[in-house]
């Protein structure tokens, strides 16, 4: 275990369950698939807190966002003491500057 400790965002469980439905309607063992590599990269940030980029939106990044890219979809986390705050994970392809607070 790392020095961190990760913690989700009641939206940020939203959004995986969204994105493992909606993978499921199509393709259940990929959405299983996809919990697991999320899980295994977002597992990395307990040893590895910093390893996400800094976004280049400067609203964000003045609040302390990092992103993590998993594929097409990004995770968004902020570093609060020793925890890794988990706030959405989003597809790649949507307007993110306009769903984060």
């Amino acid at each position: 275990m790392g020095n961190y400790s990760v913690d989700y965002l009641p939206i940020a469980i939203d959004d995986l369950e969204d994105i493992f439905y909606y993978i499921a309607e199509d393709d259940p063992s990929s959405a299983l698939a996809f919990l697991n590599e999320i899980d295994v990269a977002i597992l990395h940030l307990e040893e590895f807190p910093e390893m996400g980029l800094i976004p280049k939106v400067r609203r964000l990044m003045n609040k302390g966002y990092r992103i993590l890219i998993i594929n097409e979809f990004l995770v968004f986390y902020v570093l609060i003491g020793n925890t890794v705050e988990i706030r959405r994970i989003i597809s790649s392809k949507r307007n993110y500057a306009r769903l984060l607070y």
